[in-house]
């Protein structure tokens, strides 16, 4: 891979408690690639995503970050080294305004970049500009998730890590978190992505990684994989 690798993690493992949950797992991902990371339910993608944010206490192997060993950083380490994570649960501060949500989080990039400014971020999400002084409990479940988003935007990354972006979404919504999606793989932003729709994930993915039983199963083009057999077999479909 001759692209710089932001993300370079090799040998990853990870436990809860006694539970040996991640067994031996390596992900690359490269300045501007878009990778998607599948799964059945329970089989360590959130443990892989936790682990290299540095939320997973015991784990063992090398997660390095922009060239730098972060094997051992703590979570906000690992966000100020440029990675950015919309979490399944979307973490919108409620009693907040959608502004302060979007301002509380902006910093330069780690090269000086600012061109994530609040004015962009509205004009990417014009929902968000209609409810500036709502309330983040106020919003509905897939204005939550564009908030999620736009605020990791502000943070400048060179990575961006969405854990199921469109889990519970009416079509609509979900349409439009997919649109948000491709413009930021435009943007030159590298992402990773969990998703439960394979397909789309196949479509907007340069490669996929398949998780079963915590053990990379399978990797490679996207293209190649979307409408393989076997990969349709480990995701249950």
């Amino acid at each position: 891979m001759s692209a710089e690798l932001l993300i370079d993690a090799q040998d990853l493992h990870a436990w809860y408690e006694s539970s040996h949950v991640l067994h031996g797992v390596g992900l690359r991902v490269a300045r501007g690639q878009t990778v998607g990371l599948l799964g059945r339910n329970g089989m360590g993608k959130t443990t892989l995503i936790r682990t290299l944010l540095g939320h997973v206490a015991r784990r063992s192997g090398r997660i390095a970050i922009g060239g730098r060993d972060l094997s051992h950083a703590r979570p906000h380490e690992v966000a100020r080294a440029g990675i950015g994570y919309v979490p399944e649960g979307r973490g919108v501060f409620p009693n907040l305004s959608v502004r302060e949500n979007l301002v509380m989080a902006a910093r330069p990039g780690r090269d000086g970049r600012s061109d994530w400014t609040l004015e962009r971020v509205l004009q990417t999400f014009p929902r968000l500009a209609e409810r500036l002084h709502h309330l983040g409990g106020q919003l509905s479940g897939g204005e939550q998730q564009m908030l999620s988003i736009g605020r990791v935007l502000m943070t400048h990354p060179d990575v961006v890590i969405l854990d199921e972006a469109t889990e519970g979404l009416a079509p609509l919504i979900v349409a439009e978190i997919w649109r948000v999606i491709a413009r930021i793989r435009e943007a030159g932003i590298a992402t990773l992505i969990v998703d439960r729709d394979y397909r789309k994930v196949a479509t907007h993915a340069d490669s996929l990684v398949v998780l079963q039983k915590g053990q990379i199963v399978i990797q490679g083009d996207a293209a190649a994989l979307r409408d393989s057999p076997e990969l349709g077999r480990y995701l249950g479909v």
